[in-house]
């Protein structure tokens, strides 16, 4: 798998649904301006192309505001590789169980982590790194109002997180996954000017709120195939019936099954 292009390399440009959009409220405020009394339809217009940017960006797996990393090249897949991606740490009650079950099944992960868990957590962080694995960026702060920030803040966010990452590993991170998610139309020409790319998942567990190991490794493994990528989090994770977070049952289990499937956990 490549890094992320050089923000330098090549112009961005808004997708089609956003030129689109941009085009839609060109096309209102022209309407408004040469017929007055047409304004309420113009308003209209612009509410409802609002509330379809709104709605995308509460689409993870979308692609209309801006590229989206869904599953990995077609060569990878060829490959059998699978991305395992783990979320919201490093936390020092459960990720360290995490890179044993990684370390004993020979399988590499890559933890997207919030900028200041890794900070405060910097031995472990160094201890992600070192078995082999890699983190990248979540956002500084994991902050619930992320899809609602503005390009300023939504910029200083990202790069505060690439600086706590990069200052504690000694590796920037090349990769960005959104909070929940959930993005707005900014985020796509943040990531572009500091070179990271987008990555969502081609499935998750829903493992923050789901406490049964057999629903989540179902959700999984559901016609797992190379090239897949996978989401996990080791942080705010649900708690099994035995007591501990659900990744801890899941991910033996998990790593088995795509070895019987001759498919390989790498990182990117």
């Amino acid at each position: 798998m490549n890094p992320a292009s050089n923000p330098e390399s090549k112009r961005w440009r808004p997708t089609p649904f956003l030129q689109a959009s941009l085009a839609v409220h060109g096309g209102a405020i022209a309407l408004a301006a040469a017929a007055p009394a047409l304004w309420p339809w113009a308003l209209a217009t612009v509410v409802l192309d609002h509330a379809l940017v709104v709605a995308t960006g509460l689409w993870p797996r979308s692609t209309w505001l801006g590229a989206n990393m869904l599953r990995l090249p077609e060569a990878a897949a060829l490959r059998g590789e699978v991305w395992i991606t783990i979320d919201d740490g490093p936390e020092p009650a459960v990720t360290p169980k995490v890179l044993k079950i990684l370390e004993t099944h020979g399988a590499r992960a890559s933890f997207f982590c919030i900028g200041k868990h890794v900070t405060g957590n910097a031995a472990l962080a160094r201890e992600i790194v070192a078995a082999g694995h890699t983190i990248e960026n979540h956002s500084e702060r994991h902050a619930h109002n992320f899809s609602l920030l503005g390009p300023k803040a939504m910029a200083e966010e990202i790069a505060r997180a690439q600086d706590s990452i990069g200052n504690v590993t000694g590796r920037q991170p090349r990769y960005f996954r959104a909070p929940a998610g959930l993005r707005n139309p900014f985020l796509d020409y943040v990531l572009h000017k500091q070179g990271l790319q987008l990555v969502s998942w081609t499935r998750r567990g829903f493992d923050t709120r789901e406490p049964d190991a057999d629903v989540v490794l179902q959700r999984l493994t559901k016609n797992l195939s190379g090239g897949d990528i996978l989401l996990l989090h080791d942080a705010h994770a649900a708690t099994s019936a035995n007591g501990q977070p659900v990744i801890l049952d899941v991910l033996p289990r998990l790593l088995a099954q795509m070895a019987s499937q001759q498919l390989k956990a790498v990182t990117a």
